[in-house]
């Protein structure tokens, strides 16, 4: 059983930056693809990006494509979400998850973090 813990929420201002980690203990975590999805408020949950098992695809939603960078360091257990350029509308609640696909489906993945907050003010 995979344990994820998400960090590195917080607030900022439109045009900043932060950086979230997803720590995963209880499994090894080059086992599996990695993405990162979001939830804002009264809104379903959405893909934001992914990258495979090991390191040499990635993908991400249009709406971050070229602001955000998903990477991971396999011997640290731990998957990055760099986020650059923030908007109001990137605030949300952003969650880790684990996967045998690397899908931007919810139901690709079998573990979920709990979750970290990032809000962007204009």
């Amino acid at each position: 059983q995979v344990q994820l813990v998400e960090s590195g929420g917080g607030s900022v201002q439109a045009g900043g930056s932060l950086r979230l980690s997803c720590l995963a203990s209880g499994g090894t975590l080059s086992n599996y693809d990695m993405g990162w999805f979001r939830q804002a408020p009264g809104k379903e949950r959405e893909f934001v990006a992914v990258i495979s098992w090991n390191g040499d695809r990635t993908y991400y939603a249009d709406s971050v494509k070229g602001r955000f960078t998903i990477s991971r360091h396999n011997a640290k257990n731990t998957v990055y979400l760099q986020m650059s350029s923030l908007k109001p509308e990137d605030t949300a609640v952003y969650y880790c998850a684990a996967g045998l696909v690397d899908g931007i489906k919810v139901g690709h993945y079998q573990y979920w973090g709990q979750g970290t907050q990032a809000t962007v003010s204009s």
